[in-house]
Formats: C-alpha cells, sequence, structure tokens
C-alpha cells in the first residue's frame, strides 16, 4: 500500500501583526500571532491545532485559507504553492478548501433562508444549473441529518447544533478537499457536540475529505484527530500521531493541556493535577526582535517536540 499524497503543506508560515499610534499610525510594535510552524497533511486525515486562547491556531487556519496575510514561509496545496493575489488560483483554492467557523449564528446570514445559504458558493462557482440547485440542497441537507422541509426556513428558527449543520452543509456545498474547522464545537451542548463530532467523521468517512481541526477541547481532539499539533505562543511545540500525543506526552505544556482534562472516574478525581495557572507571556515584540530559531527531536516514529540546544524540552 502506497503512503497517501499530501494534501496541504505548511513550510515555516508567520503571521505577524503591527502595532501602531499615533496620527500617523506609526508601527512601534508587532504580535507573533504564527512564528514558523510547519506541518502536513494528508488526504481523508484530520489534524487537530490544540492549545489556549491566544496560541495562534486561528489565525493559522485565516492565514491558510488568505483572510489573514502571511509575514513569511509558504503554503502548498496538492503540491503547488497557493498564491492568494492570484484570482482565479485563490478562486479555486476557495473552492477546494472551505472554512466552519465558531458560532454558527454568526456565520449564517439571518435574511437569507437554508436554501438561499447553502445554494449561494454552488451558484457563485456555477457547479450546476439552476434547476439542479434544489435538488442538491435537498441532498446536502439529507447528508446533515436535517429535514429537507427546513430549506424555507431562517437561521433564527434553529438551534445552535442544527445551525451548526447548515454551516457544514454549506462547506460540503463545493465538494471540498480540507476543511478548516474552528472551534466548531466548542459553542455546542455536550450531547449536541458529541452528534456533530460523529457527524463530521462519518462525511470525512463518506467523502476522504481532510480536516484541520482547530481546538481547546483534548477531549474532543482525542475523539476525532488522527495527528495532533500542540501550539503555545504562536508555536508548535510538539507533534505526532494521536497516541503518542495523548499516551507519551512528553513537551510539558502537552502534559499541562492533559491534566486539565475532566476525569470521569470518581476513583482518580483527588488525584493531584498539575493544571496550567500561569499567565501565557505576550506576543508583542519590539520591531528589531529576531526570534530564535526552533529545533525538533524526534522521540518516536513520526511524534516531534521542541528542544532547545542542551536537548531540554522548551
Amino acid at each position: 500500500m502506497t503512503e497517501p499524497s499530501n494534501l496541504l503543506e505548511v513550510k515555516n508560515l508567520s503571521t505577524r501583526f503591527d502595532l501602531t499610534e499615533g496620527i500617523l499610525s506609526q508601527v512601534y510594535a508587532r504580535v507573533h500571532a504564527v512564528e514558523d510552524i510547519s506541518f502536513e497533511i494528508k488526504m481523508g486525515e484530520t489534524l487537530s491545532l490544540v492549545g489556549e486562547s491566544g496560541c495562534g491556531k486561528t489565525t493559522t487556519g485565516r492565514t491558510i485559507l488568505g483572510l489573514e496575510k502571511l509575514s513569511a514561509g509558504n503554503i502548498f496545496f496538492e503540491g503547488k504553492p497557493v498564491i492568494h493575489d492570484n484570482y482565479e488560483e485563490r478562486r479555486n483554492f476557495c473552492r477546494a478548501v472551505q472554512m466552519i467557523f465558531q458560532d454558527p449564528y454568526a456565520s449564517l446570514n439571518p435574511r437569507m433562508t437554508v436554501l438561499e445559504t447553502i445554494s449561494e458558493p454552488i451558484k457563485v462557482h456555477k457547479l450546476l444549473p439552476d434547476k439542479d440547485i434544489q435538488n442538491r440542497v435537498v441532498e446536502l441537507l439529507h447528508h446533515v441529518n436535517l429535514n429537507p422541509e427546513f430549506a424555507n426556513r431562517y437561521p433564527h428558527e434553529f438551534s445552535g447544533g442544527q445551525r451548526q449543520r447548515i454551516s457544514i452543509a454549506r462547506a460540503l456545498a463545493l465538494n471540498p478537499k480540507l476543511i478548516i474547522c474552528d472551534e466548531a464545537v466548542s459553542a455546542l451542548d455536550v450531547t449536541i457536540k458529541a452528534q456533530v463530532i460523529n457527524l463530521l467523521m462519518s462525511l470525512q468517512e463518506k467523502f476522504n475529505f481532510s480536516y484541520l481541526f482547530i481546538s481547546h477541547d483534548m477531549a474532543v481532539v482525542e475523539r476525532i484527530s488522527h495527528r495532533v499539533a500542540v501550539m503555545y505562543l504562536g508555536r508548535i511545540v510538539e507533534i505526532g500521531p494521536r497516541a503518542e500525543i495523548f499516551e507519551n506526552p512528553t513537551h510539558d505544556y502537552t502534559k499541562k493541556l492533559l491534566s486539565a482534562v475532566p476525569i470521569a472516574d470518581p476513583k482518580l478525581r483527588r488525584t493531584e493535577r498539575t493544571t496550567a495557572t500561569d499567565e501565557i507571556p505576550s506576543a508583542v515584540r519590539a520591531l528589531n526582535f529576531i526570534p530564535s530559531p526552533i529545533n525538533y527531536e524526534e522521540v518516536s516514529p513520526e511524534h516531534f517536540v521542541a528542544v532547545e540546544k542542551n536537548k531540554t524540552y522548551i
């Protein structure tokens, strides 16, 4: 069996934001939101980016899509460089890569029906003649386990879980190869969250697309991932197969994230846990700041951890 090819490759990606002051908007510092990260996603694979709020995981997803401008590095999709400045190439890329946002209500136009919402990308990309679009919308609603009769309703008439299913249906409308899920289940109740996670996994099995799954919830990440990348202060500090990250965490920050996961077994609830309580340092840097290079040690097959020169895990 041949090794599946890489669908997406991110190489040495950095995203920084200027901070300005005064009436002339003079730049006085920069936020190093994402700093020199690299990873790849194979066909049919789920890679999860996990970390606390502010670690840069959402900015990573937005930069890949072109919603934020990269400061350094390269992005490759199906072996070809992604060039967001070229209209036609960006159009094709956006057809192949879709995003599901955290707040399903904010991401849906309240003035558009479900039919209009799901059919809009189909019309924009001219995938189907008008006479076939409604049947396609009905098919997509079936895929996300929603009644086709919902097509003529508006977003405010649905629960949070139903609205997220509508967002998933819209993302599926263009037959994407990669879907970026930005905290796609974090706003949902526990039972609804589990249902949506199961839906995402079943859709991946059916259509063989890939996920970049962005989350802070380690329990959800363990359920859905094939591989996991742990981010801290804009950098990937540990990356590897799901089992290795959860059964053999090596970086201190990964251990702290796992220690914060609630324990269901009552016998273990009183066990001392090293929950992280320290404030994350600021990502704001002076204009002349030059970030130190990051090195990785392979602690087991395909399991890499960020290290300093003296082999201590940073």
